[in-house]
């Protein structure tokens, strides 16, 4: 996610646009810039200035201080890139070429290519790579001198989401806000009106805002006195729908802190990247399966050239790589081997250009991932990568390479990163299958439904997050936990026991449910507590033959899955799944056992967004 402020009204507008960038910065960002309306003097014509900077917003504030701007209107944006590498270029404000009219943008663009075909076609140059220039250029292709009407027409010919703010070179007193599927609020001051990504970034100056719904646009304008509309004395605001139906809003009080709507209200950005996973998955899978550029990698990909695939990640990346193993050997019946990256290039590993190397990475910068790519590639073989980061390293060296749409992940504990790396491995799988001829179109097709189906079953399990508390709880002073489960809820167990260590400094282990009897059941004593898991039908009796086992010597379990419901008492536990296919009930299940994390480690009162000794980004090795 992108972060952007606008502010048109009485004051400067660089140092409000500058201090509203930096309340931003908690979204993650790798370039910045400002576009500012110059209000014409004897000196110099009226215009807009845009400055852009690759880097952290200090570096901005450098090239400020060297070429100072001042005026009563601008727009200003914290870039995470999606599409196009960070560089000065690539960053917003994006200017039509033929700088009349200035765009800030945050979401993606699905049918940009076709957008910008089309206006190459009629002599529009580009500057950038990125999808957010073509607002800018259609919108200069479009305007006939009314703005608002200029901004409809584009939010009507655009696909995908979008949170813009516009302002152009005729209206030096109107700055416009559109949003669809990406937050955008209002804010009112007594000196002027603010639009921004979240509420920390005008805080300091107001608590008064509107929320823009989709498909409705605010017009603001800078005053000469007179209330006008929803305005005050220092100008207006008018809301419209995409039809241009004039809308009646309600102006609202927010009652955050400047400190905990950082963080959109949630005590940690952990707790906050776990909520957000629903609609993180259905940009991801949108992204694979319609009409996005994870799409066009896939279906553009010959699989029928490799006659072996080999996973290899680090961390949670490689757990998702460990749930995909079990998903592609049974839908596309190919051998996979999952491979710990740190491991890799150590072992001297059986690969020839006939083997498919798959890299996940959240950042891209994963330093024994990159050293494993670089291996396999001496090698000859193809690499494929999964990661978040655009213009990473994996991302610029890998072969090929998908994108997960999870955005920036502050907390350290990855959450929505990995539920998103595990939808576009299961894509991946379908795709292949088909190429393959191991399923026919309409199975695959089935499947996809399935997938599709699966934000909205994490919505269902995030709204019953009350009864993951209360077992976390009483679970938080256990001195051992362990991870059960069988095939691939073995997987997904893995990965809940990784969580569990990270952030709560509880030891950890996650174990095949039929190896307990061979070694780890000598661990289990009074009080200690076994996590099972279990979507798979036909495993349900054996699994439950565990917990009994463990049971009878004094342990304490909690069950979890879509498995028939069992009596709870004070050894035994239940947390039910919404009903999903066995192959893809990771993804449901992972979402109870990074909650459970979660409210063990606040149990504690420990620095969940920051747990010791652990990087976001590993980039030693």
């Amino acid at each position: 996610m992108c972060g952007i402020i606008g502010y048109v009204g009485e004051e400067n507008a660089v140092p409000i646009i500058v201090d509203g960038l930096k309340k931003l910065e908690y979204r993650g960002y790798d370039s910045a810039g400002i576009a500012i309306y110059r209000d014409g003097s004897s000196a110099n014509a009226s215009g807009i200035d845009v400055v852009k900077q690759k880097g952290r917003l200090s570096a901005l504030e450098e090239r400020l201080t060297l070429s100072p701007l001042s005026g009563h209107m601008g727009i200003g944006h914290t870039r995470w890139a999606t599409h196009g590498e960070p560089s000065d270029v690539n960053s917003h404000p994006h200017i039509g070429s033929r700088n009349k009219i200035a765009v800030v943008h945050n979401g993606i663009i699905e049918n940009y290519k076709k957008l910008k075909e089309r206006l190459e076609s009629r002599g529009v140059n580009f500057a950038s790579q990125t999808d957010s220039e073509v607002i800018a250029q259609l919108a200069e292709h479009y305007y006939k001198g009314d703005l608002l009407d200029t901004v409809i027409k584009v939010s009507n010919a655009l696909e995908g989401s979008y949170a813009m703010g516009v302002m152009c070179n005729d209206n030096n007193d109107t700055l416009i806000a559109v949003k669809k599927d990406n937050p955008l609020i209002i804010g009112v001051s007594d000196h002027g009106y603010f639009i921004a990504s979240d509420v920390p970034a005008v805080l300091k100056h107001t608590n008064k805002v509107y929320y823009l719904n989709d498909k409705e646009i605010a017009v603001l304008q800078k005053g000469s006195g007179t209330a006008v509309g929803n305005g005050t004395a220092s100008g207006s605001i008018r809301f419209y729908n995409l039809d241009k139906e004039e809308l009646q809003k309600q102006i609202e009080t927010v009652t955050w802190t400047l400190d905990s709507a950082e963080k959109g209200g949630y005590q940690h950005f952990m707790l906050k990247e776990i909520m957000e996973q629903p609609k993180i998955l259905r940009d991801t899978i949108q992204s694979a399966v319609k009409n996005g550029d994870n799409k066009n990698v896939l279906d553009d990909f010959d699989i029928s050239r490799y006659n072996k695939i080999m996973i290899t990640a680090c961390g949670s990346a490689y757990n998702a790589g460990v749930v995909a193993k079990y998903v592609f050997e049974k839908m596309c019946r190919i051998s996979v081997e999952v491979e710990l990256a740190s491991e890799f290039r150590y072992k001297d590993a059986i690969i020839d250009d006939k083997t498919l190397v798959i890299l996940v990475s959240q950042s891209g910068e994963t330093a024994d991932t990159i050293a494993a790519m670089r291996e396999a590639k001496s090698k000859g073989a193809v690499t494929l990568s999964i990661v978040n980061v655009v213009g990473s390293t994996i991302a610029k060296e890998a072969d090929y390479c998908l994108f997960t749409a999870a955005g920036p992940e502050i907390a350290v504990a990855t959450t929505k990163a990995f539920s998103a790396q595990l939808v576009l491995l299961y894509v991946m799988a379908i795709n292949f299958a088909v190429k393959l001829q191991r399923i026919p179109q309409k199975e695959a097709q089935a499947y996809i439904s399935q997938i599709s189906e699966i934000p909205g079953k994490v919505s269902q399990i995030l709204e019953r997050i009350g009864s993951i508390q209360m077992y976390a709880a009483a679970c938080f002073n256990h001195k051992s936990i362990f991870f059960i489960g069988r095939n691939i809820d073995y997987a997904i167990a893995m990965e809940g026991s990784l969580k569990l260590k990270e952030i709560s400094y509880i030891h950890s282990e996650a174990y095949a449910g039929g190896e307990l009897k061979h070694g780890t059941i000598s661990l289990v004593e009074e009080d200690t507590l076994v996590v099972a898991i279990s979507n798979c039908e036909r495993l349900y009796g054996k699994i439950m033959s565990n917990a009994e086992q463990v049971i009878s010597r004094g342990a304490k379990v909690l069950l979890i899955g879509n498995c028939p419901k069992v009596n709870e008492t004070e050894k035994q536990f239940f947390i039910s799944l919404p009903e999903c296919s066995e192959l893809f009930s990771p993804s449901l299940s992972v979402i109870v056992l990074q909650l459970f994390s979660y409210y063990v480690a606040a149990n504690k009162g420990l620095d969940i967004d920051k747990p010791r000794n652990l990087a976001k980004s590993v980039t030693v090795e």
